[in-house]
């Protein structure tokens, strides 16, 4: 379209973005949430086309394929980035700088997340994964604060050394995994006999057992069937008694590290968090609300889709570094915040803290930790976007952000405290809201993970108690500073500030986030029915096949 068209572009944006959103919650509601994902099945909704193909002689045949699909795991940031998608849009309606450029960024980002929580096969999530980078660098780049090409760069290299430590692992995982069904049919295994329950069986017996020539071995990265240690060719690199040692520490060991480090900054988790303030603090109000709302949850989904099923002996020998680190995330985050005078920066740094709970509760490995992890990365979604957009009200009415420039706003601004007050409870995890109930699961997985799994120490979760108690002390004394007492602005900013109250437009982004953070909170039934047999299948898939191979790894190590 002609960029001198700038209603019209907003409203196919608009448009756009609702279709998502619709499709995105009947998708929810179609979803079986009594079925739970496993190796090949489980998965709902499921297109699996092949894409790229060709044969590479006596090491095989190449296969990439188009394979999207949903589970428990899955649908819950499929409805998370359908509604957010939306509030961003309307969110973006002030946006006056180059509409058409901007929109067209926007709805690119959007299919990218998407595309990364659909996606099924290893190279298709890659694909989308490297996709939200160019349009992230773009939108606070160009749209950004004072200094927003720093904190464009800062992200894109944080960002795409992440993605090298992961396309390393995708590289040897796919050298070393076949697919059974496509190798069945390369072997005329389907034509003789058909497809049947055994088929698959028996070409992971053959496989195991060397007698499948290599030029009938077909490759492939789907997600599923490398989280299966029977598609993994004997004396491969990642096989789990090919012996292969780096370090000191097995290869499976170091390629669950390189992954869990690059998922681990999308996260974003101490140490490699500090990009994020910087990212915050520079970009437009609705850019601020997808980082934190969606883009932060694809480090967590890769964590939980990824990592952990394809390498479950090494998430098992890592449990306390992991939880470690979650931890470390909770309490310095929330320390980081309480010393915060940029209300931006405060939540930005609420974000570390509070994703750290993802962390923990998936390295309890135990059913509620596991639903707690998801349930946080869904409430955490909808809380922290609404948090970014009651920042953005006093911004565009004071072009600025500083607490101590503001005190007794809600004599001012009744409704925008209102929400202010909501958005600050939920976040700390008040009784009634979706924080309350993620935080829970996740303190009573990392709590009864000693009994259950063994795997954490009990004292790492006694730690992570405070970073609640952190949380309502810089909430509160955020909300005590600006918003109540004798109205006062400080006077540099009286002249150019009109704090008026909430208009229609911002009504219509908040209402529905505080409506959603209360329904979930009250009713967590909602989402726990869709999420709770998936993460029970993960937690004994992983739990099984983890303690089984970490023996294997182990062993093969002692020989």
């Amino acid at each position: 379209m002609p960029a001198r068209l700038q209603q019209p572009i907003k409203a196919i944006a608009l448009i756009g973005a609702l279709v998502q959103m619709v499709l995105a919650i009947v998708l929810y509601f179609s979803f079986d949430g009594t079925t739970a994902a496993n190796g090949q099945q489980g998965y709902q909704f499921v297109e699996k086309l092949n894409w790229i193909g060709f044969s590479l002689g006596s090491l095989g045949r190449f296969q990439i394929e188009y394979f999207v699909g949903v589970d428990g795991i899955s649908i819950s940031m499929v409805l998370l980035t359908g509604i957010i998608g939306v509030i961003g849009v309307i969110s973006s309606w002030t946006i006056k700088k180059n509409i058409k450029g901007y929109f067209l960024l926007y709805l690119l980002l959007l299919t990218s997340v998407m595309g990364c929580f659909l996606a099924l096969d290893f190279f298709l999530f890659y694909l989308f994964f490297e996709f939200m980078l160019l349009p992230m660098y773009f939108l606070i780049g160009i749209w950004g604060g004072p200094k927003r090409e720093y904190a464009a760069i800062k992200f894109f290299i944080y960002t795409l050394v992440g993605s090298l430590f992961i396309l390393i692992v995708m590289i040897g995982l796919y050298t070393s995994v076949i697919d059974p069904l496509a190798t069945a049919a390369q072997l005329g295994m389907l034509q003789t006999s058909g497809l049947t329950p055994d088929t698959i069986l028996q070409v992971q017996q053959a496989l195991q057992q060397n007698t499948i020539q290599g030029a009938d071995l077909v490759r492939t990265f789907s997600i599923p069937a490398m989280m299966d240690p029977a598609n993994f060719i004997p004396g491969s690199l990642l096989h789990v008694l090919s012996g292969s040692v780096l370090w000191d520490l097995p290869l499976r060991f170091i390629a669950f590290l390189l992954l869990f480090a690059g998922f681990a900054i999308k996260v974003p988790s101490v140490p490699v968090h500090t990009w994020l303030p910087d990212a915050h603090v520079e970009a437009p109000t609705p850019i601020s609300v997808l980082l934190a709302a969606i883009l932060l949850k694809v480090g967590g989904y890769g964590l939980i889709r990824i990592v952990y099923p394809i390498f479950p002996d090494a998430g098992a020998y890592f449990a306390v570094l992991v939880g470690g680190l979650g931890v470390l995330s909770i309490i310095y985050g929330a320390l980081c915040a309480l010393a915060m005078n940029d209300l931006k920066k405060l939540i930005a740094y609420s974000s570390v803290s509070h994703m750290g709970f993802v962390l923990l509760g998936l390295a309890s490995l135990t059913s509620e930790g596991v639903n707690g992890a998801i349930y946080m990365m869904f409430s955490h979604g909808i809380i922290s976007a609404m948090l970014f957009l009651v920042v953005g009200v006093i911004y565009d009415r004071a072009h600025d952000r500083m607490i101590l420039n503001f005190r007794g706003l809600a004599k001012r601004m009744p409704a925008y405290t209102t929400f202010v007050v909501i958005a600050f409870f939920a976040s700390l995890g008040l009784p009634g809201f979706s924080g309350f109930i993620a935080e829970l699961l996740v303190l009573v997985g990392g709590f009864s993970s000693p009994d259950i799994t063994g795997l954490l120490p009990r004292w790492l979760t006694i730690v992570a108690v405070f970073g609640l108690l952190l949380a309502a002390a810089y909430y509160l004394w955020a909300l005590q500073r600006m918003f109540f007492g004798k109205y006062w602005i400080f006077p540099e900013l009286r002249e150019k500030a009109a704090m008026s109250d909430l208009n229609a437009r911002e009504y219509l982004m908040l209402l529905p986030l505080a409506v959603l953070a209360l329904l979930f909170g009250i009713f967590p039934h909602l989402l726990l029915d869709k999420i709770g047999m998936t993460a029970q299948g993960f937690t004994e898939l992983v739990l099984r096949s983890g303690q089984e191979q970490l023996n294997m790894v182990l062993s093969t190590l002692i020989r």
